[in-house]
């Protein structure tokens, strides 16, 4: 059974352009054993890059996320994870907390969204392709677009939500900030929150964060800590992520206009396309810490009780031995058990809504605008560095 190299690789590895993935997850993946990480802060972690093996990782509760909280574990951020949130909880907490929103999330409620969704896109259309014929997609489609479905879920008021956007960008910053930003990004979006809720509390609603404060005053499910903490998650998980796939998805198609005119031409082929893309787009670096709880072993190592296990979603999303010709996006891929949401207890809560919006996005760019092509070399494309999440910074279009 192996055991890991003995010198770790530094880590961040050398960023790669766009949305490629760095070679280093592809060569680990392809190698056997897991490798060992010297991560920016706390130390050295084994770093699963196998689909199989980022599974166990992600699922088994031999892994703990709780035993994260306030340790100097490795990790990408300079701050210690201090703050009990959904994001750093196992069973049965996790599922306590989970369960107060998870209806909100439901296929089924989702699916009822649809109508308000498919306005809302065609609206920031409506404004987008106004008397002109060039436009930043991520500033005027794809981050309204998402800024606007989880702040109508929670109960954002309209005029207040640009503000949290840019609070949560400095604090999931990995590199740029200091620490004292980040610390006050992380307060600021705290406090918006918190003021959101004693307004809830004022003039209850039907949205999430009455819910939240029912679960929390009457049901006594949630302390008021859990209560800030989970809004201010879906908050800033709930835009961001589904922000950076859309344009991701956008670029991509754009430099392989056979697949974009395929759209075009079939448009009821949009839902499995949109699967391919989260499949073939990476969106983040390696995933927070699970510490193993005792030995286990994943992918031929042992890990020991006490170690910390990275996981690199993308990577598993190309591995070789689960998808056919994994470097190739195929739309007519007939198995596609991709993680892009995560797995296991942790499988993202959003999916669905993220979902119906780029699919949705997507059907509606390919009907309304097929000529659309980018604006400037897609070598001149701006990405976002620094950060937990990869994707286009702007990206200029044209029709």
């Amino acid at each position: 059974m192996a055991t890991g190299e003995i010198t770790a690789c530094p880590y961040p590895f050398p960023e790669a352009p766009a949305l490629e993935l760095a070679p280093e997850y592809g060569e680990f993946r392809r190698a056997a054993g897991l490798p060992t990480l010297e991560m920016p802060y706390g130390g050295r972690a084994w770093l699963a890059t196998r689909l199989e093996d980022v599974k166990l990782v992600l699922a088994d509760p031999r892994f703990s996320r709780a035993a994260a909280l306030n340790k100097d574990i490795p990790r990408n951020m300079p701050m210690l994870e201090t703050t009990p949130n959904i994001l750093a909880m196992d069973p049965p907490n996790h599922s306590r907390v989970r369960r107060v929103v998870a209806k909100a999330f439901t296929a089924r409620n989702i699916e009822l969204l649809r109508p308000r969704v498919e306005a809302m896109i065609d609206g920031l259309l409506d404004r987008m392709t106004d008397g002109k014929d060039t436009a930043d997609l991520v500033d005027e489609l794809a981050l309204p677009m998402a800024v606007t479905a989880i702040s109508e879920i929670l109960g954002v008021p309209e005029d207040e939500r640009d503000e949290f956007h840019d609070w949560s960008m400095v604090a999931s910053a990995v590199k740029g900030p200091t620490m004292e930003e980040i610390v006050a990004a992380n307060d600021a979006l705290w406090a918006f929150f918190r003021r959101l809720v004693a307004e809830r509390a004022e003039r209850p609603s039907d949205d999430l964060i009455s819910i939240l404060l029912a679960a929390h005053d009457t049901e006594g499910r949630l302390s008021e800590d859990e209560m800030v903490s989970l809004g201010v998650t879906i908050l800033s998980a709930g835009h961001e992520t589904t922000a950076n796939q859309l344009s991701g998805h956008v670029f991509t198609l754009m430099n392989q206009r056979e697949l974009w005119q395929r759209l075009v031409d079939r448009p009821g082929d949009v839902p499995q396309a949109v699967e391919e893309l989260l499949r073939a787009t990476p969106l983040g670096v390696v995933t927070f810490a699970r510490i193993a709880k005792e030995d286990v072993e994943v992918g031929g190592t042992l890990v020991r009780a006490g170690d910390s296990v990275v996981t690199q979603i993308a990577a598993a999303n190309f591995d070789e031995n689960v998808f056919d010709r994994a470097d190739e996006l195929d739309f007519d891929r007939e198995a596609n058990p991709h993680i892009a949401f995560g797995h296991g207890a942790h499988h993202c809560l959003g999916a669905p809504l993220a979902r119906l919006e780029l699919r949705t996005a997507m059907t509606a760019l390919v009907r309304r605008l097929p000529s659309l092509r980018l604006a400037v070399p897609a070598e001149e494309v701006a990405f976002k560095k620094g950060g937990l999440l990869r994707g286009p910074d702007s990206l200029p279009v044209t029709w």
